[in-house]
């Protein structure tokens, strides 16, 4: 399985959707994911890909990890899988 449909699977599986709802162009919010669902996703990815995301959950827009879609999000976790290598 890609790193895109494993973060989308994480995703949907947050968002109690099926994967084949959610596309790399959906939003958080077009999900239905607030605050505390994108906090649990985070933790969903970085145990299911071993890494430690940059995100601050009092700062969601801040630092250098990118959470306005889901692509951007499954790109984040490739760069960051492909940093621990």
């Amino acid at each position: 399985m890609t790193i895109s449909k494993r973060v989308i699977a994480i995703i949907a599986d947050q968002a109690m959707l099926e994967p084949s709802d959610v596309s790399l162009d959906s939003t958080l919010a077009d999900l239905g994911v607030d605050s505390l669902g994108l906090v649990e996703s985070i933790f969903a990815i970085e145990e299911a890909f071993d890494i430690t995301v940059p995100f601050n959950a009092n700062e969601p827009l801040a630092g250098d990890f990118d959470i306005s879609t889901v692509g951007a999000i499954a790109d984040g976790v490739q760069r960051l899988v492909a940093e621990q290598s």
